[in-house]
Formats: C-alpha cells, sequence, structure tokens
C-alpha cells in the first residue's frame, strides 16, 4: 500500500480567524450576509449527507447520473495521471472517476483538497486502502486560497464538483477561475460541475424540502455561531426562506426574524439588533446556462471542450482545458 501524505496549510486557529471576520463582517452589514461555508461543521455536514438523499434535492443525482455513465469519456479526454479534487474525497462521484481514470491505465495519483483536517484524513484512509497502487497526498486549504500549492506532479485533472461553484459571487467565481487557471499549466484540466438554469418550480424545493432538513441546516449556521463565538441565538426564532432570483439567476437561501431581537456575540463584542421580519442571507447557489459557463470559462484562460449533462437537462459536467 501506498504510504498517504497530507500537507497542511490550514490550521484550527486560521478557521477561526476566518470565522470571525466573516460573522463581523456580516453581522454588521446591511442586508446581513454569511458565507455558507460556515454549515460545514460535523452537524451541518450530516444533515448536508441528509439533504442529498431528498426526493427534492435532484443536483446530487443529476451529476452522480453524469459521471456514471460519462466517466470514461472523462478519462479519456482527459488522460490525466494526477486527480485533483476540491472538497471531500469520501464521495461515490470520486469513485467513479478513479476507477474511469485507472482503468484508462493513466492514474497515479489522488490530490483532495479539503478545510478539514479530521474529514480529510478519514477519506484519504479509506481510499488508500480501496486503492492500494495509488499515490494519495491530501492538502488542508482553502481552495480560494491555495490551489497554488497543489503539487505539480503529472498531467491533472481538477475537479470541482458538486454545483459548488454556484455559492460563488459573479467576481468570486472569476477570481476562483482565474486562480485554478494560474495554478494549471497548458493543456491540464478542470471538471466543473454547475447546476443549470431549469423551472424555478423545481429548483426552488431543492433548497426548502418538505421535511425541513434544509430549514434544520440553514439554521446550523447559527449553532456554529453559538459555539464558536459564544452567540446566543435562538435558532428557531429564524424561518428558513428559498426564493429564486430571476433578475441573477440564482437560489438565495435566507434566515428571517420571527419577531424582533437583539443577539449578543461577546467574543466580537457585539450586539446585533433583528428586526421582525428582517432576512439575513447566508447561502446564494447560481444556476447556469452553458453559454454563461463558457463565457466565464473563456474569460480566466480556458477553452470549453467538452459539455456533458444529465438527461433531463438540470445539471452539467464541463471539461475545460488551460490554454
Amino acid at each position: 500500500m501506498s504510504a498517504a501524505v497530507l500537507d497542511v496549510y490550514l490550521t484550527p486557529a486560521d478557521g477561526v480567524e476566518a470565522l470571525r471576520s466573516d460573522a463581523r463582517a456580516g453581522l454588521t452589514a446591511s442586508p446581513k450576509d454569511l458565507p455558507p461555508k460556515w454549515f460545514y461543521d460535523a452537524t451541518g455536514s450530516e444533515l448536508f449527507e441528509l439533504i442529498t438523499k431528498l426526493p427534492e434535492y435532484y443536483p446530487f443525482e443529476a451529476e452522480r447520473e453524469i459521471l456514471r455513465d460519462r466517466a470514461a469519456e472523462i478519462a479519456a479526454a482527459s488522460g490525466a495521471e494526477s486527480l485533483v479534487e476540491l472538497g471531500s474525497g469520501s464521495s461515490e462521484k470520486t469513485r467513479l472517476l478513479l476507477d474511469a481514470l485507472g482503468a484508462g491505465g493513466t492514474l497515479r495519483r489522488y490530490l483532495p483538497l479539503d478545510v478539514s483536517e479530521a474529514a480529510l484524513r478519514e477519506a484519504m484512509d479509506a481510499l488508500s486502502t480501496e486503492y492500494p497502487g495509488l499515490a494519495v497526498r491530501g492538502i488542508v486549504g482553502d481552495f480560494t486560497r491555495h490551489l497554488d500549492r497543489i503539487p505539480a506532479e503529472g498531467k491533472r485533472l481538477l475537479a470541482f464538483l458538486g454545483g459548488t461553484i454556484g455559492n460563488l459571487r459573479p467576481a468570486e467565481r472569476a477570481r476562483f477561475l482565474r486562480s485554478a487557471r494560474d495554478a494549471l499549466r497548458p493543456g491540464e484540466q478542470l471538471l466543473l460541475g454547475t447546476g443549470l438554469v431549469i423551472d424555478p418550480s423545481v429548483m426552488v424545493p431543492a433548497y426548502d424540502d418538505d421535511q425541513g432538513v434544509t430549514a434544520e441546516f440553514n439554521r446550523n449556521v447559527l449553532r456554529v455561531l453559538n459555539r464558536e463565538l459564544g452567540a446566543d441565538f435562538v435558532p428557531d426564532a429564524f424561518e428558513h426562506v428559498a426564493v429564486w432570483s430571476d433578475e441573477r439567476e440564482w437560489i438565495e437561501m435566507r434566515l428571517r426574524a420571527r419577531h424582533p431581537m437583539t443577539v449578543r456575540v461577546p467574543e466580537l463584542g457585539l450586539e446585533v439588533p433583528f428586526a421582525e421580519g428582517e432576512e439575513m442571507r447566508t447561502e446564494t447557489s447560481a444556476k447556469f446556462r452553458r453559454a454563461g459557463v463558457a463565457a466565464e470559462l473563456e474569460a480566466a484562460g480556458f477553452d470549453l471542450t467538452a459539455w456533458w449533462t444529465d438527461r433531463a437537462e438540470r445539471f452539467a459536467v464541463s471539461l475545460a482545458t488551460a490554454v
């Protein structure tokens, strides 16, 4: 079995400082706005796993359908020797790509990047056991800051799946895609998962399920602030809201105050007032069209090489080549 290696560029102290900075900025903004990455503590990650199994949450199954049907084509088109994955490497989707690249005879290395050292170690241990001939090298880092730390070993395929790019606002997306291009050599590739613009009557329930799992996931960010920053949010005092913006072509998740209140955040020295009905944005999830994806990739220095969708055309996986 190949020994797994772990490079650490992000410590727990870095995470606490980032949370403090984001919370201070977001809770004092008008309107209030928190980044979605703070959903994902252990509880939030478990809730998201439940969300992916809900009948309303089509993006997960749609992307899995594409990878299940097209993994061999992706492998043939990329010929990658190293699979770099942004996010935890524990999912079935990762294995579909590893199996296809391995069957194609090119794969030598798997390099997952994740902010959670614990999640990364768990995924690396599992994959090192399942793929004994595969060199596994993990990177504890933030995909918005540490792409330049990815080892330049063999021809690389950088996978950013799950539609996570939709959580970035347009300027953030442009910076991310440019940093991805800067991290890659000409001819190396980006594999990108994007939700597509479809009927809002299908999109919105994916973020507002009947069982209330997404509502609990949304409110979990308040529990994170309570635990990490000593805040005294009462999560049930906030209603989960999901709306579609035709103008911006994204879903917004918000938390709406059920009554007037003042929340104290001792670690930041803040007292944060909420009016009845006031909404705090906690996530945007942009949806895309092929022409828009191609244009954003081109602006960052990529050529759109291949485009695959699920049979219902709700989700796309694209392969882009660095030029």
